[in-house]
């Protein structure tokens, strides 16, 4: 890289806006036709050259930069305009608006099999897609057996990647962008189609490139993902930076604007955001004490979760579950409507009533966060990607007041879990004074 350019951002992105035409059917008309049309009904041509169309942007105004070997982390909801606008760094798409200026080879994982001809071999489309990325068929040589063994698709290596399942697709795309050293790697929730094993090597992958030097822009609805792998994070909203910077201050500020029922009232709505499926659709969910919907807990008292719900057709492995996570997300309890059954469940179809019982004694006194949803066992999550669906967030009390725990209003020092677990105690010895 040229020393001129070493000390400016790897990626720059000024003023950058994609505007895209929604439900315009082009038609198309010869040279003659337009000159005939323009003579004969000038105003009605003129009208049409001129006609506002229906429009949205996808993006509008984005400014950022990003320096050599940072990683950052994209969010944002469906829609926000993430892909759209690592399509434009990848050189994918142009902008309509603005600049982007990227200082260095570029690889991407946008979409499963992204580069790849289908009619070609796995064997063939390490070297076709390294040379899209740039690569120099001595890099790919030199690399080319850790390509394959982190792929871990060597036994199909000679067969057509049309043959491939998406998660050999993503394994073998993911493998060739992340060891063919781009300077920038951009990498979408594309790893979502990859199984939970090799997610965890991604990540792990994604770090020992980070800490080479290169500079990896990374997208990407799991936040425990984007905590764990950036340096910083940039949350769009509606096509807009709506916030940037520090990546816990951003993902939990995201997290509850996007994903909290912040009152009761929020939660039917949310149930109405739930992603549609054939085998389940949610009719409510409610948080009760004593008889009374609320979300502060006594934690002396048990509670319950009631989930009201249909099931559409027949379905093998239904199941609902519940998920605790505390303020950092982390997972601290998950547990399933059939926890304890000796085989999988076959749910006829009809409407159906779970109710869950968190016992006393259990939650200290701070905040968390319940998550409802449900899966369909060995196959497939059906309120979004796993571990999404309807999150609640629930604040515990203590009963009394030597529970609330030491030193008083000190809360990091505040267990997570509060069991009341028996002790004994016994005098030894008498004081002897």
């Amino acid at each position: 890289m040229p020393a001129s350019t070493k000390n400016k951002p790897i990626i720059e992105v000024s003023h950058l806006s994609k505007e895209y035409v929604i439900g315009v059917e082009k038609t198309y008309k010869t040279l003659s036709e337009c000159a005939t049309n323009l003579m004969r009904h000038p105003l009605t041509t003129l009208k049409d050259t001129i006609k506002p169309k229906n429009t949205f942007w996808a993006l509008k105004d984005i400014n950022f930069a990003v320096d050599h070997g940072e990683v950052i982390g994209i969010i944002g909801r469906n829609g926000a305009g993430k892909s759209t606008l690592l399509k434009v760094l990848a050189r994918i798409t142009h902008p309509t608006e603005g600049k982007v200026y990227l200082r260095g080879h570029v690889g991407s994982l946008l979409e499963v099999g992204t580069g790849f001809h289908p009619e070609l071999t796995g064997r063939e489309n390490i070297y076709f897609n390294g040379s899209i990325l740039g690569m120099k068929k001595k890099e790919i040589d030199d690399k080319f057996d850790e390509i394959v063994k982190f792929s871990g698709v060597e036994k199909y290596l000679d067969t057509p990647v049309k043959r491939y399942s998406s998660g050999m697709n993503v394994r073998l795309a993911f493998s060739v962008a992340a060891h063919l050293d781009p300077e920038v790697l951009l990498v979408d929730e594309v790893l979502a189609v990859g199984d939970a094993e090799f997610q965890k090597k991604c990540l792990g992958k994604m770090k020992d490139v980070s800490k080479t030097g290169r500079t990896i822009i990374f997208v990407s609805h799991d936040m425990n993902a984007i905590r764990n792998l950036c340096q910083r994070t940039i949350w769009l909203k509606d096509g807009k930076i709506h916030r940037s910077g520090d990546v816990y201050e951003i993902t939990s500020a995201y997290l509850k604007d996007s994903l909290y029922a912040k009152t009761l009232s929020d939660i039917p709505t949310l149930i109405d955001a739930l992603p549609p499926d054939s085998s389940i659709k949610f009719l409510n969910i409610q948080v009760i004490q004593s008889n009374l919907p609320t979300n502060t807990i006594l934690n002396g008292e048990p509670f319950e979760i009631i989930i009201n719900y249909l099931v559409l057709q027949r379905t093998i492995g239904l199941r609902i579950f519940f998920d605790l996570y505390d303020e950092r997300e982390n997972l601290i309890i998950r547990t399933y409507h059939d926890d304890g059954a000796e085989a999988i469940q076959i749910t006829e179809i009809g409407e159906y009533c779970s109710i869950l019982t968190v016992p006393a004694n259990i939650l200290a006194h701070r905040n968390y966060e319940v998550c409802i949803g449900a899966v369909i066992f060995n196959n497939r999550c059906c309120t979004g990607a796993p571990g999404e669906g309807v999150r609640i967030p629930i604040h515990v009390e203590s009963s009394n007041s030597i529970n609330k725990g030491y030193p008083e209003n000190a809360h990091q020092y505040r267990p997570l879990l509060q069991p009341i677990i028996p002790w004994k105690t016994k005098q030894c010895k008498a004081n002897i004074s």
